[in-house]
């Protein structure tokens, strides 16, 4: 995806690939091909244009910290740029009805920024310029945390490690992760939550292998339902 993308077309790709996710989160039958086909009715360009496109989205999403289809995996040599990237973001929270901080942007400009070799350190900024955002958050039971934490015993449901340190108030350090998020509309429930060390959690949150380590959590954690 590139600039050449108008918003309107942003809005249909990323609404027709989120309908996609949710059919498969209830298990309902889609064709991708089919998505694709009436993309390319409306807007002109090829269906190997959506089909990159749709994995540009996953992209963003992961950037985002967010959930992706594992059938339209990120590719690796993306070559969408920090703008269109926050069009995106933006568009998913619009349609989602969901306020969250822009990450994508920023991520985006960093990961293009590391591969540009030889650079001299940079000047900075020693007055940053504050931005108000307006976010969405969603209010945790207590008991279903302390209870999931509980449960972990300090070890690290992932990797299966003690927790890395201890906090303030001496407990092991773990963070809960809800499997299916709650702005997914999962549920805050035990079989829906687990304990992982921050590395874990960054991992199924933004790593490249993170349908892979939910899978194991699935297969490994009795507790867990897939929602």
């Amino acid at each position: 995806m590139n600039a050449g993308w108008s918003d309107e077309e942003l809005k249909a790709c990323v609404a027709a690939y989120l309908e996609m996710q949710r059919d498969e989160r209830l298990g309902q039958p889609y064709l991708k091909r089919y998505y694709y086909a009436r993309l390319a009715q409306a807007y002109g360009r090829g269906e190997e244009a959506y089909e990159r496109g749709m994995r540009d989205v996953s992209y963003v999403l992961a950037l985002m910290g967010r959930s992706w289809q594992a059938d339209l995996r990120p590719l690796p040599d993306t070559g969408i740029d920090a703008a269109v990237a926050a069009r995106i973001e933006r568009i998913a929270g619009e349609i989602l009805k969901q306020k969250a901080p822009p990450l994508a942007a920023l991520k985006i400009a960093v990961r293009d920024a590391l591969r540009r070799q030889g650079e001299n350190a940079p000047r900075g900024h020693h007055s940053p310029r504050p931005r108000r955002v307006t976010i969405t958050r969603f209010r945790c039971d207590a008991a279903v945390h302390a209870w999931v934490l509980r449960q972990a015993g300090g070890v690290c449901e992932g990797c299966e490690r003690d927790a890395p340190f201890r906090d303030i108030d001496g407990q092991p350090y773990l963070r809960l992760h809800h499997m299916r998020p709650l702005a997914d509309g999962g549920s805050d429930t035990p079989s829906n939550a687990v304990a992982l060390c921050p590395n874990c959690h960054h991992e199924i949150r933004y790593g490249a292998s993170a349908h892979a380590l939910a899978a194991w959590l699935y297969d490994n954690v009795d507790r867990l339902i897939p929602e």
